[in-house]
């Protein structure tokens, strides 16, 4: 039987003291003339995911700022939202995040009652039932969500008693561990990769350089030739709304959400898809992929190319926003390679053009000029590098895979309809106790 646990909003919370909010910097306290290239990390909302920290594309300010804006200066087990867009999304503050600053489109939530652990807050967050509350409240009479501080007092949060908390808390942080450390591997195959490939056909170490002449730059036996004489661009299909359907019987769909940032397939940005297709515009475990087309400002993904995972034995069928490249006489694994780490994306990006939807005329991909290496050099590297590649996918994979899990177990250990007062549950390394300092601060940390 399912237990109805007592809810508490954050309001109640705040006025009893057991909670702050903070809004982010105001355009005067922080301006963009005062960033610098390296620093004191701040977030913004293009960096809050679900429970997480997308650090790869962060700004940073002075240490001299980050002390003028100490009351925006983020702790361990703050909540950072995003103010405007995916006002669904959170960010936990964990211990690599500790001093950093919160960004002026984020606000900030800080937990200060012993009667909650600020993890199973998180992952109440989470859930889907609490998402869509959010991006129905937030975007009401609104063609953007916006989300103030009005808005996260009236989130209710479930409050079982502690001991319940930091087990449910503990049973999904197990998978968020596995997770993260999955991504750490996949981030360690893919730079011993990357590092292969610049070794040799960009620093131009390659086996054998040493007895090789060079004109102009250029290694005897390369040429210099269009991308078009080595690989064929297949153009994706156009859609409208109505035809994303959230249904997994339909046809897997490959968007712009299916990227990373800085190339790569995104775990979890998969749609379906209901209409009509080519056969041409199927996609299978393996194919190269690159996206043309950006409207998503805090995540742009123009000229970034990922590596199809296995979607199933149908395929998927790439958007409009996407292109297919189908290798001709170049061997697979080093035409990836190439568009992933040789500076291609950034280069072709320029191309790109548009005042609020960036597009990249996939005609101007096979036109462009490239140094091509023998294709014995290119097997050589591919012998290498691909296995680390295999690799990475299948940690991917897996990832997926958990991610599912928890996801089904989620909103069940948060609703009560599956206890765990009797089980016998381990901390997973995360939700060990925190040093003594960071216990002395009075943070609201699991464990």
């Amino acid at each position: 039987m399912t237990e109805v646990w007592p809810r508490i909003s954050v309001g109640s919370l705040v006025q009893a003291r057991e909670a702050s909010l903070q809004t982010g910097p105001f355009g005067t306290q922080l301006s963009a003339s005062e960033y610098v290239p390296e620093g004191i990390p701040v977030i913004n909302v293009r960096n809050v995911g679900f429970g997480d920290v997308r650090a790869d594309d962060l700004e940073y300010v002075s240490e001299g700022k980050a002390e003028q804006l100490h009351h925006h200066v983020l702790r361990v087990g703050d909540i950072v939202f995003g103010r405007k867009g995916a006002v669904e999304r959170h960010a936990l503050i964990g211990a690599a995040q500790d001093g950093w600053v919160q960004g002026s489109d984020c606000l900030r939530l800080r937990l200060q009652s012993p009667r909650f652990n600020v993890r199973f807050v998180s992952f109440y967050l989470r859930t889907k039932g609490h998402q869509d509350w959010m991006q129905a409240l937030c975007s009401f009479g609104a063609t953007m969500s916006s989300l103030n501080q009005d808005i996260v007092n009236r989130i209710e949060l479930p409050c079982p008693p502690r001991p319940v908390q930091d087990q449910i808390a503990a049973v999904l942080a197990a998978y968020d561990d596995l997770i993260a450390n999955n991504h750490r591997r996949i981030a360690l195959l893919e730079s011993m990769a990357e590092q292969i490939y610049r070794e040799w056909f960009v620093r131009m170490r390659f086996p054998g350089c040493e007895a090789v002449t060079f004109s102009k730059g250029i290694p005897d036996g390369w040429e210099a030739v269009p991308l078009g004489q080595h690989c064929h661009v297949v153009k994706g299909k156009s859609y409208a709304s109505d035809d994303l359907v959230d249904d997994p019987a339909a046809m897997p769909f490959v968007t712009l959400k299916s990227f990373n940032r800085g190339g790569g397939y995104r775990a979890g940005g998969l749609k379906h898809y209901k209409g009509e297709f080519k056969i041409e515009q199927l996609v299978k475990q393996g194919d190269i992929v690159m996206a043309v087309t950006d409207m998503t400002q805090d995540r742009v993904v123009v000229g970034r190319a990922a590596r199809v995972p296995d979607l199933g034995e149908r395929g998927a069928v790439i958007s409009l926003d996407v292109i297919k490249l189908e290798p001709k006489k170049i061997d697979p694994t080093y035409l990836y390679l190439f568009l992933r780490f040789s500076g291609f994306a950034n280069h072709i990006k320029e191309f790109a053009n548009g005042a609020n939807v960036l597009h990249l005329k996939p005609d101007l991909i096979p036109a462009q000029s490239v140094v091509m290496p023998p294709r014995a050099l290119q097997d050589r590297v591919s012998l290498i590098a691909e296995p680390m590649l295999q690799q990475a996918e299948q940690l991917a994979q897996s990832c997926r895979r958990l991610s599912d899990m928890r996801d089904a177990l989620l909103p069940r250990l948060i609703s009560g309809k599956l206890r765990v007062e009797a089980l016998d549950i381990q901390f997973p390394p995360s939700m060990q106790p925190p040093p003594a300092e960071a216990a002395q601060r009075g943070e609201a940390i699991a464990g």
